[in-house]
């Protein structure tokens, strides 16, 4: 089997854990719209073009048909949705894209949207506005008080994200953040909507948890492994230990059997006064899965063994609890091939 692991950026673990499966029975590819280190250890590597180029699909579907591409696996969230309207085409030529269906990425990527998705289906997270004027009314009711979070509604990362402790700073952060949409690759999903591309969200005091919820190929809920989070970086987190939480694992299933995304999702929850609240999700490995993988899971196995119609070994969800991790930050020598 020969996989593309699209938008790969600097996710190369994921590289290698697909290369360890692998190994002589299958060839692992790498793309990205610029060269990064995901490329480097990839055993194919290929440049794109952007995303949201035109020529972007057909440039991954002659490149797939011309290496035998099984399987594609995106791990970038602005990939998902373009891959999810494309998932037809390419499964004409026998090439599974192993994406959640376009509406779910749509509600991933948009936090807006996520937040509506949240309270529909009684699902526990924090106060959010699109409107300014909305949050300031709150806060004159009391129903929300200082710090808030500001926050693109189309956010990646921990670009744009910003702290209020009061009216003054809200409304000059409020601007900052759009200002900065502007500047960085935000501007391209946020255009669709730019007078409404800030968020305004309660800050919660609590544990942070990351949870990877996994359902198979056919969007049935499998597992739910949860990492309890003590520092973060750039977004993402830096440092975790693996933790046994009934109470986290069946907020894990709620949430699968509401939204029914395909694979892995990455999902970022406090814990405050025992409640479980959902902060945000990307439908795709995150940067919380390592902490999972070193601590015995294997999701890129259990894929491989859906992709082939077979049945995954129990042993790729076990979990082993009290794994502690953190992230470390290595120099790699660029040689283009």
């Amino acid at each position: 089997m020969n996989i593309l692991l699209t938008s790969s950026g600097r996710r190369s673990y994921i590289v290698k854990y697909f290369q360890e499966l692998l190994k002589d029975k299958g060839v692992v590819h790498a793309a990205n719209s610029e060269w990064s280190p995901a490329l480097q250890v990839a055993d194919k590597a290929v440049t794109t073009p952007l995303i949201y180029d035109s020529t972007y699909i057909d440039f991954l579907l002659d490149y797939s048909l011309e290496h035998d591409i099984n399987a594609i696996i995106s791990l970038f969230d602005i990939d998902l949705p373009i891959l999810a309207q494309s998932k037809k085409r390419f499964e004409r030529h026998g090439i599974q894209v192993v994406v959640s269906d376009y509406n779910v990425t749509q509600i991933c990527n948009d936090k807006w949207k996520a937040f509506e998705f949240f309270k529909q289906n009684n699902i526990n997270t924090p106060n959010t506005y699109i409107s300014i004027s909305e949050a300031v009314k709150d806060l004159k009711n009391e129903n929300i008080s200082y710090p808030l979070i500001i926050k693109p509604r189309w956010g990646m990362g921990s670009i744009g994200i910003y702290t209020a402790e009061n009216k003054n700073e809200l409304e000059i952060l409020y601007k900052k953040v759009k200002n900065e949409i502007l500047k960085t690759y935000l501007k391209f999903e946020s255009k669709e909507d730019l007078n409404n591309a800030v968020l305004i969200q309660e800050k919660l005091d609590g544990q942070e948890y990351g949870l990877d919820i996994v359902n198979d190929l056919n969007k049935n809920y499998v597992t739910t492994f949860v990492k309890r989070k003590s520092a973060m970086r750039s977004g993402e987190t830096d440092r975790a230990v693996t933790e046994d939480n009934p109470s986290l694992e069946k907020f894990g299933e709620k949430i699968s059997l509401a939204l029914q995304h395909i694979g892995n999702l990455d999902t970022d929850c406090f814990v405050v006064d025992n409640k479980p609240l959902i902060l945000e999700m990307n439908c795709r490995f995150g940067g919380g899965y390592p902490f999972s993988h070193l601590a015995g899971a294997n999701i890129p196995q259990a894929i491989i063994h859906w992709l082939n119609g077979e049945q995954p070994p129990e042993e790729v969800f076990n979990l082993t609890y009290g794994v502690e991790a953190i992230k470390d930050i290595n120099m790699i020598l660029l040689e283009k091939r």
